[in-house]
Order: C-alpha cells, then structure tokens, then sequence
C-alpha cells in the first residue's frame, strides 16, 4: 500500500526487453533505495514494483511484466526519464494522501495546462469506460500523486496542483500531450464491481443475511419502546 505522497523523483537509467515480453528497469532513487531490501515494493510513477536488484550506490532494479507494461505508461519511458518514488506506506506512518494500491487503471493525456500564478490546473483525457468511476472531490492518482479530482467529465477530469507538488513531482514539468498513470479509488472499483454483477441496485434480488456462528439473533422491540431507547 501507498499514500500517494511522492518522496522523491528519481531517474530510469535503463529499461531492458526480457523474453516473453517482460522488461527490467533499472531506476537511481537515493531514498527509496537507501533502506529497500529484494522484495520490497516502490511505487514507480504510481506503478507498484518489486525491486528485484541492489547496486548500492542508491540504484535499484525492477521487473515489469507485459500487463503492466500494456496498462501503463512505463512502457513508452525512456532512459533519462524522471519519475515519481514512493516506498510502501510503514503501519506506523501517517497516511497523508489516501490508499494507494499501485494498480494502474490506466494511461490519460494531458489535455490542456492553465497557470493561476503559484497554482496550476490540469485537465487529462481518459478512457470514457473509467470515466463514471471518477467523481468530483473524490480522489485520483496520477503517476503515483494523490490528488482531488476538481472536475469530471465523460472523458475528462481535472486537478489542481498547488506550489508543494508542483516542485516535489514530475507533474510540475508535464506539457500538454503527455502521458500520465492514472489509478481510480479503490471503492469505485469494487461498487462498480458490485453493480456489474447485480449484486447492489435497485434491481438487485434480495439477499438473506446469513447466520453467524454465535451470534444470537436480536430481540423484537416494539416501536414504542424502540422509540424511548
């Protein structure tokens, strides 16, 4: 799990085809490197990875399979690119952003870039299919920034950076036409879930609540009395 609160920008020094479709990527990132062990996951632009390779000198190595290459933007990185780091979320920490699972939804485009002074607005394209699991004040993560979504469209929403991430991520740079991993929150997925295999809704059949070992069943109370309590 992540929060969405990048902790630097690193660098993708290399990104290497493997056989059957897969890629390594090796990435410079001296604090999400500077206590990450083989195993350990980094959200790289918003895309959980495990880091498969060490070099010691805040370097470390990741392997992409082809879904996440088809799903998401690394696919068209190249050497030299920045991207956003985050280690996964400690138990103890605070979460500052909100819950990230590092599972890209998919790519967007930036569509247009508006400078209020400190502030910028950004308005990304996307896939009409995740359109209606977007909602307006909700949250969104674009290449791994948790961010609220100021407006949504059918193929469209947007954002508001303020001063803070627009220094502190790779979005402060992105022009209009580039690419970004966008990943919806995590409830929209599973009510939309829901709704698809009828299970919520007004046309849902009605379910029984099942019994639970040990657990007995409340009491009738009359109205009145219910009303007093």
């Amino acid at each position: 799990m992540f929060t969405g609160i990048v902790e630097e920008i690193g660098t993708l020094e290399t990104l290497t085809p493997l056989p059957g479709g897969e890629a390594r990527l090796q990435l410079r990132g001296p604090l999400a490197a500077s206590d990450a062990r083989p195993g350990d996951s980094i959200a790289v632009d918003g895309v959980c990875l495990t880091v498969v390779d060490l070099t010691g000198d805040g370097g470390f190595a990741v392997d992409a399979v082809p879904e996440t290459l088809r799903r998401t933007a690394l696919r068209d990185a190249a050497p030299g690119a920045r991207v956003n780091l985050e280690r996964a979320l400690r138990a103890d920490a605070r979460l500052g952003g909100h819950i990230v699972q590092g599972h890209v939804d998919g790519v967007a485009t930036l569509r247009s870039r508006r400078d209020g002074g400190r502030w910028v607005d950004l308005v990304f394209a996307i896939d009409p299919a995740l359109a209606p699991l977007i909602a307006e004040k909700g949250a969104i993560t674009v290449s791994g920034v948790s961010l609220t979504v100021t407006s949504a469209g059918e193929d469209s929403f947007g954002v508001s950076l303020i001063p803070a991430t627009l220094e502190a991520t790779t979005l402060g740079g992105l022009d209009e036409g580039g690419l970004v991993n966008i990943e919806v929150d995590v409830l929209a997925r599973y009510v939309a879930r829901l709704q698809q295999t009828g299970t919520i809704g007004v046309d849902a059949p009605d379910q029984a609540v099942p019994d639970v070992p040990g657990v007995a069943e409340a009491p009738d109370v009359p109205e009145a009395e219910a009303a007093r309590r």
